[in-house]
Parts: structure tokens; sequence; C-alpha cells
């Protein structure tokens, strides 16, 4: 099975603009995150999908292989898309540029164990565990309730469930893994967003708004997501304390 991965780097992130080119340790933020996905085996190519000439050059710089997109793109979704209209992959996982602590063995989870159904669409993700009670009612935090079967029953910026009756149960959040098929993308970017997609401004509770089933692994990992400076600040000493113990 062909199965490529790609990175999306936007250049103009709202809350923290040139993202992609912060500065890590000595390296940029897409570097980091290149490295972890490189490292995953089964995955045939990794691509940076960019949209600006900034991080064109850093990627020259360092041998990244890139992909420009669109600027007008409005979600890492429609980038992807027109990444598979580009390139012909059976799988196209998707990591998420700000996660320069995701390792690569939790990234390799992303990628199906058994045989799959091409001739549907596809959507897997993944999801851990939350450990700190102030990640839970953090808004930039996407929480995700799940059945037995890790299908997603919905996604929200919300700390869902409401412990009502019991205290006694984990939160869980998605991490910035995802892959689909062709088919999935071509839905995605030929459907409206829905009323809760755009209530909670979350782009995937798009494919369980239209009853496309949505599997989210489980997974063990410290990863942080990169939103703010506060983040990054944390991912730096982070990165530096591994750096350090090598």
């Amino acid at each position: 099975m062909n199965i490529i991965g790609i990175i999306p780097a936007r250049y103009q992130s709202s809350r923290l603009p040139g993202k992609p080119l912060a500065d890590i340790c000595g390296k940029p933020m897409i570097w980091w995150t290149y490295q972890r996905a490189k490292g995953v085996k089964g995955f045939s190519e990794v691509y940076v999908a960019l949209d600006d000439e900034r991080v064109a050059k850093v990627c020259k710089e360092y041998n990244i292989p890139y992909i420009e997109t669109s600027p007008d793109n409005k979600t890492h979704m429609n980038r992807l898309h027109e990444v598979s209209n580009k390139i012909h992959a059976d799988l196209y996982a998707v990591i998420c540029g700000d996660e320069p602590l995701i390792k690569s063995e939790v990234i390799q989870a992303i990628i199906p164990t058994s045989e799959i159904d091409l001739n549907i669409p596809v959507a897997r993700a993944l999801r851990r565990k939350f450990t700190d009670p102030a990640e839970v009612i953090d808004p930039n935090n996407i929480k995700i309730v799940t059945n037995d079967k890790e299908e997603c029953l919905y996604l929200s910026r919300s700390p869902i469930p409401f412990p009502f009756k019991t205290v006694l149960f984990d939160y869980y959040k998605i991490v910035g893994i995802e892959c689909y098929n062709k088919l999935a993308l071509d839905f995605f970017v030929n459907t409206e967003p829905g009323r809760l997609e755009k209530i909670e401004d979350i782009a995937i509770l798009r494919f369980p708004e239209n009853n496309i089933k949505m599997v989210f692994t489980l997974v063990e990992t410290n990863a942080l997501s990169v939103d703010t400076e506060k983040d990054l600040e944390k991912v730096r000493k982070i990165i530096a304390k591994e750096m350090k113990n090598e």
C-alpha cells in the first residue's frame, strides 16, 4: 500500500505568525516535525505542503522535500486535498507541522495494521489521554468522545463528556496525526461545513456530522501542539532537555 506523509506548513498562522520557522534549539520547527515523520516505516515519501516562499527557502536549505500549495486553502484538509490532486497514493497521512515533539513510533500508529476498504471514504486519526487538568479546559485542545470501537461520536473545544453522575473517567484529546484516502478528501472539499463544524470551528467534524466513520486510535505521547508563544517555550525546554540527555 502506497502511503505518503504530508506535513502542512501554513506561514500565516493567526495566533503565531511564521510558526513553521520558529526556532527550536537552533532548528526551525518544521525541521523537527519532518525528522519525526521521516523515521516512520511505511511511508513511501514525506513532503511538506507549504504556501510561502520563506518556508520553501528553509526546506531547500535543509533538503526537505516540499510541495507548493495555494495560500487560499481554508483548512489543512483543503491543503491535503490539493496534494492528493498532484500526487497519487492509496492513503495520505497528515502530520501537523506544529507537532515537533511527536515521536516516529506514535505517527506509525496511524498506518493500518489490517486490510482496509479503499472503495469507501477512509478517515483515521489518533487520540491521547489528558494528563494535565489545565489542558482539558483549554479550547485550543480539541476533546473527543468515542464508542467502544474507537469510532468518533463527537469532537468539541469544551470538556466532554460532562461529569454529571461521576468524575471517574478520563478525558481525551486529538493528536495532530490523521490519515485519509482520496475518496474522503474529495468528500470533504465537495461538502459544505455543517452547523456543528461552524459552531466549534473544527474542520474534521465534517465527517461524523455526515455519518462518515472516523476511527481514533489511542496512543501514549507527550506531544504538544504549538499554538502560542507559551507552547513554543514549553517545547523548547522539552527538546533542550532531550538533547542534553542524549
